[in-house]
């Protein structure tokens, strides 16, 4: 007794798969909204903090070409006063004088320019903290600024420029910087080198105006917590904690040089002292390197904005941020904007969680309903379930329950009604099928077994001669195929054939049973193959309505003096084996039965004793592997020529081995075509007796 399954709920594997669904797909859609609206904030982040430093860099920018173009105006002066040495020191006053920026001014002269003035001679001009200008004569074993690299190499330099940043004296707290550039005299000789000095406090004081006003950051000021009582321990710990939070929440700038010193920075201990690298934590990997790789390369990063420019989130100075990144034009510098990423990054998480409660609360809402819903709903169909498992038994009559609403259900309800009466047609229809199946199956085996018995099929077929050995074999695609061969003995002449009747099955065989009859018929009262082949032309033609043809070779062999007159009508050339493999030469004429009154021509050829005639149909060339590679007329020759070599060219073995040969080329491939082999082996009169003479 067949055990009964255990039956699971359809409307609750519905409703399951209803919320697995929706699910997924609002998982997918609140992924995609998260995504979007972290990419929108991302991107409107990217276009304000874009603009601010692009006005930063801007602000930079002028004030060092003020500079730049304030000394650049004086050099045609200060060219052409190099004839009054002492009025060089009134013109480096001028230039500090006339920009507010310029912190000193100065023209260092090559070596013994002026004799009476010394080796050294470097008129300067700076101004003092109270804003006077003081006016000096540099130069000497103190300053040798003969040998700076600075003055070497801005003598050698074919235009001004900015050199490094550098402190002035004994002053480790504001930077300066130059604005370099070669004196030339009359004769386009450089003689000096003009440089102008510009403080970078001004530029700090920008940088923390910035980081101020814009990004509100307020750097800790221990006083506020004093007020309230709290003790130097406590307030200390407190201005850690607020640091540690503004190095969390609070963006700030910097500008770094070529090298990576730190020139601009809130925490003033590493200016010219520290290197961006040291906090980018060296690695050739981390992102941070790679960023202060672009600024120092001059280049320019902001992601989300445009394709070419790029924004790394990195781990800088320990926490994760965003950094923005542009160089400063005329100089080496590059300013680079630090945006801690947890502001952002929280506003998107915020986002993430409303979206995830509302997806638990759409959930089980959907539960709820479908379970219901789909319970309702599927009731009729465990009551369909029942009556087809009845139906299944067959039993046929079983009633179906009635469906109200005229929907889906009821079309499977009324199916299976039409299902009940169809069931008992059709097995009545199957079992006369089946018995004319089987009675069809009967007349082809019937049909085989006749197109069978009149092929020859007793090997040897004369046992009585020793002049001739024949096999011949026949393996049709189907139950009943188009190929023959045939051969009998008359007047001391073999006569012999092999055909391929175009097309398969029962047509094909009631050709090839026509044309072997003919063969017969017609051999017996002529001897010419070609007036043979010609009068099977002739009949066949006649009320050829299906156009069906037979490709034939048709021969008679002299078994006294082994000449074998033959034609052939359209057939694959035989081959002739004994001293070697060599093809038959055979002339072109139409297959029998394609057109009434062709002239088929008769040839001769001289067969050697020993040798085997092997024909074949197109079945064996043309047998296909699964590839659907042929065996081909190469491969036929190759195997000829092995069995030759073995000595293996008697009927049986010949045909016996190319069987084999043939059935491992094509392996598990289907047998498309009727497979016909037929070897005739000659031994003349002479040979025989001399064998015979020698025994005795």
């Amino acid at each position: 007794m067949k055990e009964k399954r255990k039956i699971r709920s359809f409307a609750k594997r519905l409703t399951n798969w209803i919320v697995l669904v929706m699910l997924v797909v609002m998982g997918l859609v609140s992924s995609f909204i998260y995504d979007a609206s972290t990419s929108i904030f991302l991107d409107e982040e990217g276009v304000r903090h874009e603009a601010i430093l692009d006005a930063s860099v801007e602000n930079i920018r002028r004030v060092i070409s003020d500079v730049y173009v304030g000394t650049i105006n004086h050099v045609p002066e200060i060219e052409e006063s190099l004839d009054q040495p002492d009025r060089l020191v009134t013109l480096m006053e001028r230039v500090v004088s006339k920009n507010k920026r310029i912190h000193s001014c100065g023209i260092s002269f090559i070596a013994d320019y002026y004799p009476q003035k010394g080796r050294w001679f470097c008129p300067y001009a700076v101004r003092n903290a109270d804003g006077t200008i003081e006016k000096k004569q540099l130069g000497g074993a103190q300053f040798d600024y003969l040998n700076a690299p600075w003055f070497t190499e801005a003598i050698q330099a074919q235009e001004g420029f900015w050199s490094k940043p550098f402190f002035e004296g004994n002053d480790t707290i504001t930077p300066l910087v130059s604005y370099l550039v070669p004196i030339r005299n009359r004769q386009g000789k450089t003689v000096a080198v003009l440089g102008a000095d510009l403080s970078l406090d001004w530029l700090h004081d920008k940088i923390a105006k910035l980081d101020s006003t814009v990004y509100k950051t307020e750097w800790v000021n221990p006083s506020l917590d004093e007020e309230k009582g709290q003790t130097k321990e406590e307030n200390l710990n407190l201005k850690k904690r607020l640091e540690r939070k503004q190095k969390r929440y609070m963006p700030h700038s910097f500008i770094i040089t070529a090298e990576g010193d730190y020139l601009v920075h809130p925490d003033q201990k590493r200016i010219l002292r520290e290197n961006y690298f040291t906090y980018a934590k060296v690695n050739a990997d981390t992102a941070a390197t790679y960023v202060g790789r672009q600024m120092i390369a001059g280049k320019k990063g902001y992601y989300g904005i445009d394709k070419d420019l790029i924004i790394e989130e990195i781990d800088f100075e320990g926490n994760s941020s965003f950094i923005f990144y542009a160089p400063i034009e005329k100089t080496n510098w590059s300013m680079a904007l630090v945006v801690p990423s947890f502001g952002i990054n929280l506003i998107a998480g915020v986002i993430g969680v409303v979206l995830l409660l509302l997806i638990l609360v759409g959930l089980i809402v959907v539960f709820l309903v479908s379970r219901i819903t789909i319970k309702r709903v599927a009731k009729p169909l465990k009551l369909l379930a029942a009556s087809a498992e009845e139906v299944a038994k067959g039993n046929f009559d079983t009633m179906l329950p009635q469906i109200k609403h005229n929907d889906e259900i009821r079309l499977l309800r009324d199916s299976f009604e039409d299902m009940q009466h169809s069931l008992t047609r059709y097995i009545n229809e199957l079992k006369t099928t089946t018995a004319s199946k089987a009675a069809i199956e009967n007349e082809l085996k019937v049909a085989h077994d006749i197109q069978m018995a009149m092929l020859p099929k007793i090997y040897p077929p004369y046992p009585e001669r020793d002049d001739i050995n024949i096999f011949g074999s026949l393996n049709p695609a189907k139950d009943v195929g188009g190929d023959l061969f045939d051969f009998y003995i008359r007047d001391n002449h073999l006569f012999f054939c092999i055909g391929d009747v175009s097309g398969k099955s029962v047509p094909a065989s009631l050709v090839m049973a026509v044309t072997r009859s003919l063969f017969r018929n017609i051999s017996s009262n002529m001897s010419e193959p070609n007036r043979i082949i010609s009068e099977l032309n002739e009949a066949l033609a006649e009320g050829n309505d299906k156009n069906m043809f037979v490709t034939l070779f048709l021969g008679v062999l002299n078994l006294e003096t082994g000449i074998m007159s033959y034609c052939n009508a359209g057939h694959d050339a035989p081959l002739l084996i004994g001293r070697g493999v060599g093809l038959l030469t055979c002339d072109s004429n139409l297959p029998v039965g394609v057109m009434s009154g062709w002239n088929y021509t008769l040839q001769q050829a001289s067969i050697d004793s020993q040798t085997t005639i092997f024909l074949y149909t197109d079945g064996l060339s043309e047998a296909e592997d699964i590839q659907h590679n042929q065996f081909g007329y190469q491969r036929i020759i190759q195997v000829a020529e092995s069995l030759l070599a073995a000595g293996d060219h008697q009927p049986f073995k010949m045909i016996n081995g190319m069987t084999n040969a043939v059935h491992t080329f094509v392996g598990k491939a289907e047998q498309s075509d009727d497979l016909t082999m037929l070897a005739i082996q000659y031994i003349k009169t002479n040979e025989r007796e001399e064998k015979q003479t020698g025994q005795s």
